[in-house]
């Protein structure tokens, strides 16, 4: 049974919504929600549905330290699919915010720590389907909230390069396990440049999808507007065979607006003949941020397409630069809508609703509070002061002026079939020791978004291609396409790997 509210409940919330009520009418809504209630307990009798759960697995282990140089792995496992498929013979490993049945989820924080999913996200049930094994868990960042990888609660996650710097977030172990080779593949998750930037930083490609491309069901959220999960792997043909896969509506994911996934892995092409491509003036020389040998090594690679019988020019975007702070607008109130007070799944949307993880999360929220990221506690801080202060006008306002971002770039990809700029600004960064300031921590996770937030905000295939290393760190370049032509940014990807 429901527990029927108290008076002092009522009067409570009466006063937070700022309505003057008597005694008398408090007890007369009293009478009128018990009736309410009613409904509820009927639904809490009723058997909830939940996703299937297709394959036997086992829980797994928590590996050693001697199995887990860099960090990044999370949790392993053996869970194999179908005994045929597209992936049959391949190893892929998914970024701890994606539900895997039967084995532990922490997320990065250690307000999710213990909690075990009792479903399979959408993708990882087409994973098993098409003959791949899931191999365990990567480590990602607290709650996703970084693009670096010195947040989360299981430790940092080391640079395969330089074990002294940032392997780049939140996606950090999924990149680290593809660059080592200790898996063929890997699931990341973007909203801010969460699969681009740990590619950039570990030399392998990522590639986050169109919005909506790939459903997002079963994936723990930031915020539903910004939401993408898509492949990292060594290559460009198995970045576009795991698209391939994973790609097209599930019909419990709101983000999905119909498009239709393709071959991907069948148009690969090295010839360019006729693709245009410009390089984004804005996208290089940010002040404070670009690194000399970054930008130049870009603009080498970006003219190297030339060779591939593509046609190279530059481009003017304007409205590029304000694209980071359209983004977080939107992510500072959205996350805190729904990552936070909503306690990850929020209302107002139709699509599965993981209601064991809601219920794990919320109390986590509640008692560990003080456990939270700096991250997490600066968009909680930053998030709840604007929409007490100003009711959540300014995410209204941020949303219009996305649409307006949108409309820049497409109108630059009239003239264009791709767009070109530095993933990230600056080359892999040093991972910040126990003594560092807050704001040297959050600085670390925040500073390299500049390229990247924009097209979460928009929903533009952007892929990270490695161009090449300086001072003994990759370097990578960012290829963007027009809505729902993630083929196209494959193709161009594929032509520069093997320019050799």
């Amino acid at each position: 049974m429901i527990k029927k509210p108290s008076l002092e409940a009522l009067e409570r919330i009466a006063h937070q919504y700022h309505m003057d009520m008597t005694k008398e009418e408090l007890l007369s809504f009293q009478g009128l929600i018990e009736g309410s209630l009613q409904s509820y307990d009927r639904v809490h009798q009723m058997v909830e549905p939940n996703l299937p759960v297709k394959y036997e697995r086992t829980s797994g282990y928590r590996p050693s330290e001697a199995e887990n140089p860099q960090n990044a792995w999370y949790w392993k496992a053996s869970v194999k699919g179908a005994e045929s498929g597209k992936l049959s013979g391949k190893k892929i490993v998914l970024k701890d915010n994606v539900s895997l049945a039967g084995v532990p989820m922490m997320n990065g924080t250690s307000v999710l720590e213990g909690f075990v999913p009792d479903m399979d996200a959408t993708i990882v049930t087409r994973i098993l389907d098409e003959g791949g094994e899931i191999v365990g868990k990567a480590v990602c960042e607290h709650l996703c909230f970084s693009g670096g990888s010195h947040t989360s609660d299981t430790g940092p996650v080391l640079n395969p390069y330089d074990p002294s710097r940032s392997a780049g977030g939140s996606s950090s172990g999924s990149a680290v396990l593809v660059a080592k080779g200790e898996v063929d593949m890997a699931i990341g998750g973007d909203q801010g440049g969460s699969i681009r930037i740990p590619s950039s930083w570990c030399g392998v490609y990522g590639l986050k999808p169109s919005y909506g491309l790939v459903p997002y069901t079963g994936v723990f959220p930031i915020e539903q507007t910004l939401d993408h999960t898509g492949p990292i792997a060594r290559t460009v043909k198995d970045v576009a065979l795991l698209l391939e896969v994973i790609a097209g509506p599930d019909g419990n994911d709101p983000r999905q607006s119909g498009l239709e996934p393709k071959p991907y892995s069948q148009l690969l092409n090295p010839e360019l003949d006729g693709l245009r491509i410009g390089i984004v003036e804005e996208g290089f020389a940010l002040e404070g941020l670009s690194e000399q040998d970054v930008d130049e090594m870009v603009k080498a690679a970006a003219w190297s397409f030339e060779r591939c019988g593509a046609q190279v020019s530059t481009v003017s975007i304007p409205m590029h630069r304000d694209g980071i702070h359209i983004w977080n607008v939107i992510a500072t109130e959205g996350a805190v809508s729904l990552m936070v007070r909503g306690n990850s799944q929020g209302t107002n949307w139709k699509g599965h609703y993981q209601t064991h993880l809601l219920d794990v999360y919320a109390r986590g929220l509640l008692t560990r509070a003080n456990d939270l990221s700096d991250t997490v506690k600066l968009v909680i801080l930053a998030g709840q002061y604007m929409q007490d202060a100003y009711h959540g006008r300014y995410y209204g306002i941020a949303q219009n002026l996305g649409r307006e971002l949108r409309l820049a770039y497409d109108e630059a990809l009239r003239d264009c079939d791709l767009l070109v700029m530095p993933t990230l600004p600056l080359k892999a960064t040093k991972i910040p020791g126990p003594a560092a300031s807050l704001e040297e921590s959050v600085a670390r996770a925040l500073e390299m978004l500049p390229n990247t937030a924009p097209f979460d905000v928009t929903g533009h295939p952007a892929m990270n291609v490695p161009c090449g290393t300086s001072a003994g760190l990759p370097v990578g370049m960012m290829l963007i396409g027009r809505y729902g032509e993630d083929d196209t940014v494959l193709r161009a990807a594929h032509a520069f790997e093997h320019l050799g």
